[in-house]
């Protein structure tokens, strides 16, 4: 881990973070005794790329900011439950997760045979005789494509996962809304306003495509489990990274009240109408909401409280997609499926621009490469802690709040 902390450019960032506290920067009406100052946090999804949101929250958390409510998919779910639950909410957690990350080699998250992995580790590489790794092993692909649906069955990754987890004493997801649910020291509003109300919130985001329901766990576990606290945390963050055909589907079996048609809870959640299925299958979340920005929108509009950051790492509609063929056009599909819904409620809600730090890694870095060097990790680590401090140095809480103002007069 010193590597990345001891790079010459991160020092430099750091001190200008040091001149952000000196200033007394205000980031949200929100603060506790310690002087921390919170907001919500949004990251999205994008493989390896998550390696930058790290760099990006250490940032805040040096800033003195810490995070109340907390959403992600994918790779952004994944740091999204590393915060949740490795400390509670006064407490930075980007170090550890940091810490986590330089321990574990990614490349072993790609958890296939011999074969796939060979596979993998060429195409991420762009090496020649990709080609001839498929014939020979045709008929192995197919009979594991066609019977477990996906390359990688993900073990490793809900494994690594878990005992990390378990070193902070989080087992179940009741441990982890008990550590958020606790409340920091001399939480208020510093305008002595009542925040009694105010509830911190988690949000994974996964697409169940059984039911072809966007899925919010742990909001929605009661959907698919008889006991919801006592699920293990990697299983609901596996569920939103598994990216299809690489990784297989999660698949939950017993369903409550499978069978039953018109369920109440089923139709509050997901206006899903038709018989419960006794197992639902899982894919990635990203497909349904890559960045999903809006799951802590106040749709009555009014002053927030506190600001809700997002982060994001993908590129987003700055060029157009070339159709020239299959792969190409299959890719743009994906794109499609992954952006458009984040991109209609960002339409329609202007003000996000303000929030919203684009890291923008994928411009240098393949989402997809496990297996990448320990310099490309500290280079992706640094690039989203230059965009934090970036984002900090020109973000305007007051700005802010004026917008929402003028948004809420009579009339708009």
């Amino acid at each position: 881990m010193k590597e990345f902390l001891e790079n010459a450019e991160f020092q430099g960032l750091l001190k200008s973070v040091d001149e952000i506290v000196r200033s007394k920067k205000r980031f949200s009406d929100i603060e506790d005794a310690r002087g921390n100052q919170y907001v919500d946090l949004v990251q999205e999804g994008g493989g390896v790329l998550g390696i930058a949101l790290v760099g990006y929250t250490y940032i805040l958390e040096k800033a003195g900011i810490r995070f109340y409510s907390l959403a992600g998919t994918s790779a952004g779910a994944i740091n999204t439950m590393m915060i949740a639950a490795l400390a509670p909410l006064e407490e930075s957690k980007s170090e550890k997760i940091l810490e986590i990350l330089s321990n574990k080699d990614l490349f072993e998250i790609v958890d296939g045979d011999r074969p796939v992995r060979n596979l993998v580790q060429r195409a991420i590489k762009g090496e020649s005789g990709i080609g001839w790794v498929i014939v020979w092993n045709i008929r192995r692909f197919y009979r594991t494509l066609t019977q477990r649906l996906g390359l990688n069955p993900g073990n490793d990754f809900e494994k690594w996962i878990t005992a990390e987890l378990k070193k902070a004493n989080i087992n179940n997801m009741g441990d982890v809304m008990r550590r958020m649910e606790k409340r920091p020291e001399g939480l208020k509003h510093v305008s002595g306003a009542n925040i009694d109300n105010m509830t911190p919130k988690l949000a994974i985001i996964a697409a169940d495509i059984t039911t072809h329901s966007k899925i919010e766990f742990p909001r929605m576990s009661e959907l698919f489990y008889a006991n919801p606290q006592s699920i293990p945390p990697s299983s609901l963050v596996r569920t939103s990274m598994s990216i299809p055909i690489f990784f297989e589907p999660v698949t939950i079996k017993d369903i409550p009240n499978h069978g039953v048609s018109n369920d109440s809870k089923w139709i509050e959640h997901c206006s899903y109408r038709g018989p419960v299925p006794p197992t639902v299958s899982f894919v990635d979340g990203g497909l349904l909401s890559n960045f999903p920005i809006n799951v802590f929108h106040r749709s009555d509009g009014g002053v927030p409280r506190k600001p809700t950051f997002g982060v994001r790492l993908s590129t987003y509609r700055a060029d157009y997609s070339k159709i020239n063929g299959l792969m190409p056009m299959m890719g743009a599909m994906i794109s499609s499926m992954r952006q458009i819904h984040d991109y209609d409620f960002l339409k329609r809600n202007p003000d996000y621009s303000q929030l919203i730090c684009h890291v923008d890694a994928d411009k240098d870095f393949n989402w997809l490469d496990f297996g990448i060097q320990r310099d490309e990790q500290i280079k992706m680590f640094v690039h989203g802690a230059r965009e934090a401090v970036k984002f900090l140095q020109t973000f305007n809480w007051e700005s802010y709040k004026n917008t929402r103002r003028t948004m809420s007069q009579p009339g708009r």
